[in-house]
């Protein structure tokens, strides 16, 4: 099983942070220039993008982005773990909680 982690970072007046969602399609972006600037197929980064894709379209995404802003507004370090199974094509996440 592959995963992929998603750090999210609490905002202050002096500290950008980047919510689930704002964190996840910059990791797309990234993914999306890796694949255009990349002349060589590369799965790993193809399978990266899919799996944000697949995220940020989810009905959980949103949950999973209102529970981690509130782990994260108590003080809690919040990682949320896309973990996908290539045998079955399926995707689950997972927030852990430091």
């Amino acid at each position: 099983m592959k995963s992929y982690e998603l750090e999210p970072k609490y905002g202050t007046s002096q500290i950008p942070g980047k919510c689930l969602k704002c964190l996840g399609e910059h990791e797309l972006n990234n993914c999306l220039l890796e694949l255009l600037g990349n002349e060589e197929d590369d799965d790993e980064v193809k399978q990266r993008f899919e799996a944000l894709v697949t995220f940020l379209q989810s009905a959980e995404s949103k949950k999973l982005r209102d529970d981690s802003e509130k782990l994260m507004s108590e003080g809690k370090h919040v990682t949320l773990r896309i973990n996908l199974d290539k045998d079955t094509n399926n995707q689950s996440y997972e927030l852990v909680i430091e």
